[in-house]
């Protein structure tokens, strides 16, 4: 009895939730201003994994922490990941990627870069409070990541958005093993989608 009800249960309401996870997820390739200066946002596809290999190269000094087989792997994935691009006359500029878990009901930035002759422009910025967005869309609890302990600059923005240091990752970047802090933004359930896309 108790497992046609889960069953029934499952029917239910978990083809409702995956419905409503596909419509948070979505995104529609759009223009947005920034700061007064107009881009194009979209999903990331596979032809974009080289300019964001690139990214990385430029923003972790001629290194790149993930290799197209990670970023194919993670843009397999669709169902719970979101990877987004901002491009300006056809340069991609900028990336963010995030997992949604629905079991711990945290979205995780994977990764996030813009390119350095642009950062400092609201892009970061911009990306971050998208999939914050998402996460409240999806009545999550938390927003979390990790970030270089040397990397005052992301970890300032991201105190500005209310994340909180909650913990060091001792040895954590591959290569260098630089220390990574633990830094999450708590969602409350009755928190308004205020943020803007």
């Amino acid at each position: 009895m108790l497992k046609k009800f889960k069953t029934w249960y499952k029917n239910v309401f978990g083809s409702q939730r995956e419905i409503a996870r596909e419509e948070a997820l979505g995104v529609k390739n759009h223009q947005v201003t920034i700061k007064d200066v107009s881009y194009f946002v979209a999903k990331a596809m596979f032809t974009d994994i080289p300019e964001m290999i690139e990214i990385e190269r430029a923003v972790y000094a001629g290194k790149a922490p993930w290799d197209s087989t990670a970023f194919a792997n993670e843009l397999r994935w669709d169902k719970d990941r979101l990877y987004l691009v901002i491009r300006r006359n056809d340069q991609l500029l900028a990336f963010i990627g995030s997992t949604f878990d629905e079991r711990t009901q945290d979205a995780h930035i994977t990764n996030i870069a813009v390119l350095p002759d642009y950062q400092g422009r609201g892009l970061g910025r911009f990306l971050m409070n998208i999939m914050i967005k998402k996460a409240r869309h999806l009545n999550y609890r938390t927003v979390s990541l990790e970030v270089r302990v040397s990397n005052r600059q992301a970890q300032e923005l991201y105190r500005d958005l209310q994340f909180e240091q909650t913990g060091i990752k001792r040895g954590y970047y591959f290569g260098d093993h630089e220390d990574a802090a633990d830094m999450v933004l708590d969602l409350p359930a009755t928190a308004p989608a205020e943020v803007e896309e």
